[in-house]
């Protein structure tokens, strides 16, 4: 993402709050858009236009997601790609239902949970950072082909072919793109594919303005048009995808690929002030504690004190805190382990949450506790659609870390994740986005990471209400909270209810991040004496939000990095 170098913009909603000011070069019309019919908002220009495309052809909103996430594909390679997976939302209003798809990927057959140990025990990160031993077996070709198989309405090879002429016309380098090639150069470097694709001949990042070109993307896009699902998970693509992964130290397998499925999951449900949220469930740990740190906070009635006040952001941090704890503890694959998704949701238990954080100082990482559950029984991607006939959709995909594993399969385009570091390494270990892992996260043979991606959907009165979600690792979670919050707790209008700034607390590392334009310093000095662990820095969420309006559509696309918010009228 660019450079944060934002002015301030002070608004009125009964507190004067800080919002990050549109720049020159991406202005506030860009970031939002109001709609009678169709909305769509995205991370990227091309993408976005992609994804409408599809309504002005006769598709639907399913059609506009499968062209959304190729286009997407093409246009943030750093962030996403079909060498990764993701989870999709969608709630079909004719059936007031909402369905969790999840096409995340899965370690492969010969995964073992020491894999990444020294003969001591030790974790070694770097090996599930980079590298083709941190590839998982990708997901994301085959959830899109069999959502859009039950689904869609166009052809298949229709929602493909906006992502086709992409990747073979180009696109112009952006800020996003540009920075993670120049912090990414020293791994993609020594990758022949990437440095011939995202390098000048001299090996240096090209100008801002240059055009990017992926031929090789692009034939193997032609070939997922024709062939399908058999045109990755098969034959030349499946097969350069192997070759490079075993020759590069790697353990993928064609067994692996053509053993993939997509699971269809039930969503995770919470009642917040008068609205029904749907979030999604493990392996994503983002649904559980998007929830629970709204319900934590409901109790608390943060409007009293204001947005931004030191009070509220007080509370906030501790129920972050209290959600990440939980999330260490109890989340992992629900195929492998036993997850407890209702008690973790179970209203007692949230209440005693909600209790638990009533300090008048920040509690300590080490001091926080687990409480027991009450037992009934023994860089990522995010676009969020919307139709005229109310449906909608919120999609987070990833291939990880900026590029992934840092490997290309040789020939075809493909960026390759490293999805392997979502795991743990070991017990109380932490990955890339400095997450601790637990027990139920350990590595094992076709299991599923733990993800925070928390695409969500919130209705009202069985009717649609809001759609969103972010990028951005760990900080996903807070920052998807913290705009519903933003929204419904404080009343902000979208724009500045996503604009607003963010905070972070994750338990582990017990920092309490604020991110620019940062608080009023006498906020930040009283949370420092309520003994926070105060830390300016950049979070990198992006969050692509759509709200329904009387008049129809409000979208906004997060005005940190670049994106498009465009509707059909």
């Amino acid at each position: 993402m660019r450079a944060l170098s934002f002015l301030i913009l002070l608004i009125s909603c009964s507190h004067q709050v800080k919002i990050v000011a549109p720049t020159a070069s991406e202005p506030r019309v860009a970031h939002e858009a109001k709609a009678s019919f169709e909305m769509v908002t995205t991370q990227g220009d091309a993408t976005t236009r992609a994804a409408l495309s599809t309504f002005t052809k006769g598709g639907n909103i399913i059609d506009a997601f499968v062209a959304a996430s190729f286009a997407i594909s093409v246009e943030r390679p750093h962030s996403t790609g079909i060498g990764g997976g993701g989870f999709l939302l969608f709630y079909s209003k004719e059936e007031n239902k909402v369905y969790a798809f999840d096409f995340r990927e899965v370690a492969p057959l010969k995964a073992t949970s020491k894999m990444y140990l020294t003969k001591k025990g030790e974790a070694q990160p770097h090996l599930s950072q980079k590298g083709a031993l941190a590839v998982a077996n990708p997901g994301l070709v085959k959830g899109l082909y069999e959502i859009h198989r039950r689904f869609g309405k166009l052809p298949w090879s229709e929602t493909i072919l906006p992502a086709i002429k992409l990747a073979r016309d180009g696109f112009p380098l952006y800020d996003g793109l540009s920075e993670a090639l120049d912090k990414m150069k020293d791994v993609l470097q020594k990758d022949p594919e990437a440095l011939k694709t995202f390098y000048t001949e001299a090996g240096e990042v090209p100008l801002l303005g240059t055009m990017i070109y992926q031929e090789n993307l692009a034939k193997t896009l032609e070939r997922i048009s024709e062939h399908g699902v058999d045109g990755f998970y098969k034959g030349p693509v499946a097969n350069a995808i192997i070759k490079t992964v075993n020759k590069k130290g790697g353990i993928l397998s064609h067994k692996d690929l053509a053993s993939y499925k997509m699971i269809e999951r039930t969503p995770v449900t919470g009642n917040y002030k008068g609205l029904k949220i749907f979030s999604m469930p493990p392996p994503s740990s983002g649904g559980i504690h998007v929830i629970q740190i709204l319900k934590m906070l409901e109790p608390h009635k943060l409007k009293q004190y204001g947005p931004q006040s030191t009070e509220a952001v007080h509370f906030t941090a501790l129920a972050m805190q209290r959600a990440f704890l939980d999330r260490a503890s109890y989340l992992g694959d629900p195929d492998f382990d036993s997850v407890p998704t209702a008690e973790l949701l179970d209203e007692t238990y949230l209440q005693r949450l909600s209790n638990s954080i009533k300090s008048p100082r920040a509690i300590p990482a080490e001091n926080m506790k687990s409480i027991p559950l009450p037992y009934e029984s023994p860089e990522t991607t995010h676009f969020t659609i919307a139709d005229r006939e109310g449906n909608m959709v919120a999609s987070t995909q990833t291939i990880n870390g900026w590029f992934g594993s840092g490997v290309m399969a040789q020939g075809t385009g493909i960026v390759l994740n490293n999805e392997m570091d979502d795991f743990a390494q070991k017990v109380g270990a932490q990955n890339l986005f400095g997450a601790v892992g637990g027990q139920n996260n350990l590595i094992a043979p076709k299991k599923r990471p733990l993800s925070s991606m928390s695409p969500t959907i919130i209705t009202k009165d069985d009717g649609p209400f809001m759609a969103l979600g972010s990028p951005s690792g760990t900080r996903i979670i807070t920052c998807v909270a913290q705009t519903i919050l933003n929204s419904t707790e404080f009343k902000m209008p979208l724009y500045e209810a996503v604009a607003a700034t963010r905070i972070h607390q994750q338990w582990k590392p017990d920092l309490l991040k604020i991110e620019a334009p940062y608080l009023d310093e006498k906020v930040e000095k009283e949370l420092e004496e309520l003994g926070h662990n105060v830390e300016r820095g950049r979070l990198g969420c992006s969050i692509q939000a759509i709200q329904k309006t009387k008049q129809g559509w409000h979208g906004v696309s997060d005005p940190r990095g670049t994106g498009l918010a465009l509707g059909i009228n």
